[in-house]
């Protein structure tokens, strides 16, 4: 894991705990809703983290993937450079 996908999960994290204590006060306090109510926006709120994250993990990242040629080139250039 790099530092781009720690900070994108620490965010998403944080971003999802906002949402979970926002829907939870406008339901006590403003909203009358049922019990269950409470425990299904908890177990939706938590589905939705969990897929969001693994859809993040598993989409490739264009900037670290490097063709052979691409980083000979870049091999060759940073020797030059220096």
């Amino acid at each position: 894991m790099n530092k781009k996908d720690l900070t994108f999960t620490i965010g998403l994290t944080i971003f999802m705990g906002i949402l979970w204590i926002a829907g939870e006060l406008i339901m006590g306090l403003v909203i009358p809703v049922r019990p269950w109510v409470y425990i299904a926006w908890r177990v939706g709120i938590v589905v939705v983290t969990l897929a969001i994250s693994v859809w993040h993990s598993m989409i490739e990242d264009k900037s670290e993937k490097k063709t052979p040629r691409q980083a000979k080139y870049e091999r060759k250039v940073g020797r030059k450079n220096k």
